[in-house]
């Protein structure tokens, strides 16, 4: 095993979806500019004033608002 992986071989800094904290941290809604929530059981970044809900695909958070889901 490499240093500084896990056995899977992912950074010990990604989570188990494969998104570094890191940079969920920075991500802002490319709307109202404001911070968002990881909803780890549907792989999806939360942007409540926007109301929209943003898809984590193979660990890449899709920021386009046409690719969000409205939030009810």
């Amino acid at each position: 095993m490499s240093e500084g992986r896990n056995n899977e071989g992912q950074s010990p800094t990604r989570m188990s979806s494969g998104v570094d904290p890191k940079l969920l941290e920075i991500l802002v809604c490319p709307l109202t500019k404001t911070t968002l929530e990881y909803d780890a059981a549907r792989q999806e970044l939360i942007s409540r004033q926007a109301k929209l809900a943003y898809p984590i695909r193979d660990g890449i958070p899709i920021m386009l608002p046409e690719e969000a889901r409205p939030l009810d």
